[in-house]
């Protein structure tokens, strides 16, 4: 072998070697960098969220790369895949709570040349299946520090923090917020897209969302702003952001029906938030009933997320071209397993076509205005509403007029008789008042003072309405203006002169006791025996 051709071979030995050299050492970096990932995340996730952390696997793969381009670039540039998963992190000092977040699967991207740096840049992070359960109040565990020691420790962690996450992608993420009483349902919201970004350490993350509500079934989409993550107290983590609701179908429940669109924005934190926005349902209606009303509402509600009671503000509504205000709760008492309504209810101009076009079938057969305030309580929201819905409360229609004619005819011949003028058909198309006090229970309308009025006539009543059975039962008295004789025509008139005396009481011509019985589709009217 000559000189040269020696020098060659040498020469191509040297190559080898160093190459073999660079592949191992990039061996032994890939199997030296995993372990030192792992440090860091668990590092970072126990001091940014003051929890003991657990991951269950984490693996690093090195892209194909030139040995000679790791040699000189020392890593930089060079991003390693990291996929982990079964990330579980507790409260400190609590392994009997629920984990405040558990992750099912997480890929991430890394800088090799960067993982020795003091502050690190993590592009993007995607997880699927994200469960965030937050705690009652009170419930992160006395370490002795102090809730001042407290805050200071989350400074400190925050500009210590040496990764900074700019953005993350979720699928599949839960929100589960467990309630004060722990026998109680907790609420639990599921979010089938969530991306997160990063404005730095110890600042709000920028946020857009997309879940669908149980019940009603619809879409929610919402962007706004969320943290920065307390986690001493994870239920006082800041949230706000805009929403869009639609497509909601109110016909899972079983008394009304409709299409609703919201739109609205919401602040506060985690367990109490205040939503303040517009509903909108053009279709709104009665299932009992069928027919469709347009109802639009203005609200401002606090829902508390420790224990799902909602505070209804005054809530500005409109059911067709009817105005009215209702303000109550929905809640549970302590001990009690369903959620009750309680509500004040409001309408001193209501058009009465608008509320019995929603009420029953067919078409209104009265109009007029309706001015009405009473209590609205519903105690058990399982099973039939009707049933367990409580009334309590008092109307006032005026200006009143029976759309149908062989109604208002009757109601007509009812004032000209009542102003002893039998044939004056000059009186016509006559307004009538009505007024009184009630009170629902079981089904059953109780009607205290009962009042009904047209010019010449007056009429006062007592009595229930079985809205089950379809029963009419009243009684009371009917006051005219005129004496019996004027209420008759002809040879009647004459004749009736005589018992003119016997029947004036309580200021009227005549007082009759009167009482109406059978059904609302065919009530009898007449003398109470």
């Amino acid at each position: 072998m000559s000189r040269r051709e020696k020098y060659v071979a040498g020469l191509g030995a040297a190559v080898i070697v160093v190459l073999a050299g660079l592949i191992v050492a990039g061996s032994i970096l890939s199997r030296r960098i995993e372990p030192h990932i792992r440090q860091q995340a668990e590092q970072y996730l126990r001091r940014r969220f003051h929890a003991d952390v657990r991951i269950a696997s984490l693996h690093v793969r090195l892209p194909k790369l030139s040995p000679l381009r790791m040699l000189f670039t020392r890593g930089r540039g060079t991003i390693a895949t990291i996929e982990g998963e079964g990330i579980v992190m507790r409260m400190w000092g609590r392994p009997d709570a629920p984990p405040l977040f558990g992750i099912g699967k997480f890929v991430t991207g890394i800088d090799v040349g960067a993982v020795g740096d003091s502050a690190q840049h993590v592009a993007l992070v995607t997880i699927t299946g994200l469960e965030i359960t937050i705690p009652p109040k009170g419930e992160r565990p006395d370490l002795g520090s102090g809730k001042s020691v407290a805050k200071s420790a989350e400074r400190d962690a925050d500009s210590r923090t040496r990764v900074v996450v700019d953005r993350l992608d979720v699928k599949q993420a839960t929100l589960i917020i467990l309630p004060k009483d722990r026998a109680k349902k907790p609420l639990r919201f599921d979010i089938h897209d969530l991306k997160l970004q990063s404005a730095g350490p110890g600042v709000a993350m920028k946020y857009a969302c997309m879940l669908t509500n149980p019940r009603p079934p619809g879409e929610i989409h919402s962007f706004g702003s969320f943290g920065p993550w307390n986690s001493w107290e994870p239920g006082d983590t800041p949230l706000n952001g805009d929403y869009t609701f639609d497509h909601a179908d109110l016909s899972v429940f079983p008394v009304v029906a409709g299409i609703l669109q919201s739109r609205g924005r919401f602040e506060g934190e985690l367990d109490s938030i205040i939503a303040r926005g517009e509903a909108y349902v053009p279709n709104f209606r009665l299932t009992r009933s069928g027919n469709p009303v347009p109802l639009r509402t203005k609200f401002e509600v606090l829902v508390d997320g420790t224990n799902g009671n909602t505070i209804l503000k005054p809530i500005e509504a409109t059911l067709g071209s009817t105005h009215f205000t209702t303000s109550g709760a929905v809640f549970k008492h302590e001990g009690d397993s369903h959620r009750t309504i309680k509500l004040d209810v409001n309408m001193p101009h209501g058009r009465m076509r608008d509320v019995l076009r929603l009420a029953m079938k067919g078409e209104p057969f009265m109009e007029g205005r309706l001015n009405l305030k009473t209590k609205l309580e519903v105690p058990n929201l399982d099973g039939k509403v009707k049933d367990k819905l409580r009334l309590n409360g008092r109307f006032d229609i005026t200006e009143a007029h029976f759309l149908k004619s062989t109604i208002q005819d009757q109601i007509d011949s009812l004032s000209r008789r009542g102003q002893g003028q039998p044939r004056n058909e000059e009186i016509d198309e006559v307004v009538s008042r009505m007024k009184g006090t009630f009170q629902l229970e079981n089904s059953l309308i109780t009607f205290r003072e009962l009042t009904f009025g047209v010019p010449g006539a007056d009429v006062q009543l007592e009595g229930r309405y079985d809205l089950n059975a379809d029963v009419l039962d009243f009684h009371g008295g009917l006051k005219l203006q005129a004496k019996v004789s004027q209420m008759m025509t002809g040879w009647k008139r004459w004749l009736l002169k005589p018992v003119d005396p016997f029947f004036p009481k309580h200021g009227a011509g005549t007082y009759l006791r009167i009482q109406v019985v059978g059904s609302s589709k065919a009530p009898k009217f007449g003398r109470e025996r």
